[in-house]
């Protein structure tokens, strides 16, 4: 198996785990809201001239663009995971450590988890509701304030509200997950950062034209921008269990980049909170089982290959990985899952 989708995502999620550390430091320029806009309207321009330089070798590979009625979907995204999450996130930076907010990130997969068992049937064993304590108790930590001498918790809160609006924006991207990722997320980053820059107009806060502002900018096409692009190469080579089961080491390597970037020591309760953190994301990343399922008839288009068990159609000129509309007709079997997008069932 190549080496290549590995070092992508490592790439991918130390891009997006360098993220706060680094915001923290932009933070003593900017203020919070201005700078979660100049982040998304940065992941915009970033996947903007990645386009531009590769458009002769883009892959004739592509995923189905969307639609009207992908809209509805879009827009609870958008609003979701590009204004609302991105604000509360900086906002809770400019809080407590960046070291905590790292960890703390950690809370979108439950969160994401959570919400799909609540409004869209997945299945929830016990290592979720485990998984959910032990961030807890990490949550509990890490809103201590060695400096104060006290719980704050408003920073951590900020943080839970950024997770659950995320958890929000991946279960309503799950239903057009099948289109194209790079289009959602020029949409996403070109609204978001519209949106959230118009209110910081609208509130009449500073917007400083220095390097600062060129600063969130490459920090948001690199954080965000580029380690989407890795994210999908990597994607393509491990699956999207395996591809988010590694991009899990993300914030723990945002942890260490807040311990020597910032110099951020914030006492003992760094590890127990650090190994909480840790248990609650396996707990969430081995969630999985196996029984007798039915996939309904579909007729939609993807990218897709066919070396897995959902895809048994013949057409020999085309090898690897490619894209056409083709139809499932409805299947009855028994394999170990996780609950992804194609086995989401009643149990």
């Amino acid at each position: 198996m190549s080496k290549k989708p590995f070092i992508y995502i490592l790439i991918s999620a130390a891009l997006f785990g360098i993220s706060s550390p680094i915001a923290k430091l932009i933070l003593k320029d900017i203020a919070p809201i201005t700078l979660a806009s100049l982040l998304y309207l940065g992941a915009f321009l970033g996947l903007f001239l990645y386009s531009l330089l590769t458009i002769r070798n883009t892959s004739p590979i592509e995923s189905e663009k969307l639609r009207t009625k992908d809209l509805p979907w879009l827009l609870g995204a958008v609003i979701a995971g590009g204004v609302i999450a991105p604000i509360s996130q900086i906002y809770g930076l400019s809080l407590i450590s960046g070291f905590s907010v790292s960890l703390l990130l950690n809370l979108e997969r439950v969160a994401t988890a959570i919400i799909a068992v609540l409004f869209f049937r997945e299945n929830a064993g016990r290592r979720l509701w485990l998984a959910l304590l032990c961030m807890t108790a990490a949550g509990v930590f890490l809103s201590w304030s060695p400096e104060q001498g006290k719980f704050n918790i408003i920073g951590p809160l900020l943080i839970l509200l950024a997770a659950v609006c995320w958890g929000i924006d991946n279960n309503l991207t799950r239903h057009i997950s099948e289109k194209s990722p790079i289009q959602i997320t020029y949409i996403k980053g070109l609204v978001g950062g519209i949106v959230s820059l118009s209110v910081v107009l609208i509130l009449g806060i500073n917007v400083p034209w220095n390097l600062s502002l060129l600063f969130a900018l490459l920090l948001g096409s690199m954080s965000y921008g580029v380690s989407l692009v890795f994210f999908i190469k990597a994607l393509k080579g491990l699956g999207s269990s395996r591809t988010g089961t590694f991009f899990s080491v993300g914030p723990f390597i945002g942890a260490l980049a807040s311990v020597i970037i910032l110099k951020e020591w914030v006492g003992w309760i760094m590890f127990p909170a650090f190994l909480l953190m840790v248990s609650g994301v396996w707990l969430v990343i081995s969630e999985k089982h196996g029984h007798t399922h039915t996939h309904t008839a579909i007729t939609h288009a993807h990218a897709h290959k066919h070396d897995d068990l959902h895809h048994l159609h013949k057409h020999p000129d085309e090898v690897g990985e490619h894209t056409h509309e083709h139809s499932h007709p409805e299947l009855n079997h028994s394999h170990t899952h996780w609950p992804d997008s194609q086995h989401r069932h009643a149990h």
